[in-house]
């Protein structure tokens, strides 16, 4: 008796045995046409299935190309309790400044000029991470230097407080 067999009290329903519960088993070339009717039905319905899945994907799919020179946004989506960029918090922003493309590695990687203050980290990105910067001349960013340290963290010094009014509790 086999194990599947003896654990559900039924025979198991493979292609080899593809009958109907109840149906008597097939024998010789009428097992073979109808595990092979069965096989051809089942890989029709991937391939409908894959063909809707694909059409959903290919709505929101877009080829970018970036020549050497153009600007981009970095994706710095924050992840839970990681920095990067000396991007920090729940309102972070998902992306940072504009940088300048250096290099085209091949066709989805890129090789962009980091800041001189992370200059040590890795700066080939994956066409994912980026997005398009419309260069305006009338848009200038002064960038602003942050001391990271080795594991692009930062420490955080208050320039002012805003709130100085003393609270008072009932205990």
């Amino acid at each position: 008796m086999a194990s599947y067999e003896a654990l559900y009290g039924r025979k198991c329903r493979s292609p080899i045995y593809w009958a109907e519960v109840g149906d008597r088993p097939l024998l010789g070339p009428e097992l073979v046409q109808e595990t092979t009717k069965n096989v051809k039905l089942i890989q029709q319905r991937l391939r409908t299935a894959q063909s809707r899945q694909k059409s959903y994907a290919d709505v929101r799919r877009r080829d970018r190309e970036y020549e050497i020179g153009d600007h981009v946004f970095i994706n710095v989506t924050p992840m839970k309790g990681q920095t990067r960029f000396g991007v920090k918090g729940k309102l972070a922003p998902r992306y940072v400044r504009p940088y300048e493309i250096l290099e085209k590695i091949n066709s989805v990687t890129y090789r962009v000029a980091l800041l001189p203050v992370i200059e040590h980290g890795h700066n080939i990105f994956n066409v994912s991470m980026l997005r398009d910067y419309l260069r305006d001349p009338l848009h200038v960013i002064e960038p602003t230097h942050m001391l990271l340290k080795d594991d692009y963290t930062y420490e955080e010094i208050p320039i002012q407080d805003v709130n100085r009014r003393i609270k008072r509790l009932r205990n």
